[in-house]
């Protein structure tokens, strides 16, 4: 395939929603396999099959490949968090639905949030910030499932409700130092159990 019929493909409307996957599916293998920052351009876009030009259409930078694999993950996390929040479930479902599904999500999509957990800090200043506020607000809005909770006396509310919120992400942040696909537990069991222990800690004394 000559350069001028590869440009041609990646224009295509099916490859214009599959040259943006294939990409970050191979910019993800390297990264994992390489490290971030041993892993060049070239390398990538020679992995997934398209010319550095395609790649600069969808990414300006290899530190756009790392800021995406990441923050698709958390929107996909955030709108089915809104989903539970919002529904007309009593309070101890709807919290025991929020945790379990992100243990699940995180699980489904370990790879990414492995790397980029280890390659974060390698992102430019902004990408960090921008990082780091989106995940502040989905715990913030988890954290409003708590202090529902606890105004309304149906968690314990000696202990504060961000406190109770980093504890337990701080777990679900750890899975991919221990998690092994192929084990004795399916992920929504893992999920299921996590989010029984967090509604355990939040039980009026």
């Amino acid at each position: 395939m000559t350069r001028a019929t590869t440009r041609k493909a990646e224009a295509s409307g099916e490859d214009q929603a599959a040259v943006p996957r294939r990409l970050l599916s191979h910019a993800t293998k390297l990264f994992a396999k390489k490290g971030f920052d041993r892993t060049s351009v070239q390398e990538i876009v020679e992995a997934a099959g398209v010319t550095k030009g395609a790649m600069y259409h969808y990414f300006g930078s290899k530190d756009d490949l790392l800021y995406e694999i990441y923050a698709r993950v958390l929107r996909a996390q955030t709108e089915q968090l809104e989903k539970v929040v919002s529904s007309e479930a009593p309070l101890r479902e709807r919290l025991r639905s929020a945790a379990s599904d992100v243990v699940v999500s995180t699980i489904d999509n370990l790879d990414d949030n492995t790397i980029f957990m280890q390659s974060m800090h390698q992102l430019g200043v902004e990408k960090q910030k921008a990082v780091r506020a989106e995940r502040r607000k989905y715990h913030e809005r988890f954290r409003t499932l708590v202090e529902e909770g606890q105004a309304s006396g149906e968690f314990r509310a000696d202990k504060p409700a961000d406190v109770i919120v980093d504890f337990f992400f701080g777990s679900v942040h750890h899975l991919g130092s221990w998690y092994r696909r192929g084990g004795a537990l399916s992920a929504r069991q893992i999920g299921d159990h996590f989010a029984d222990l967090l509604l355990a800690s939040l039980r009026p004394e």
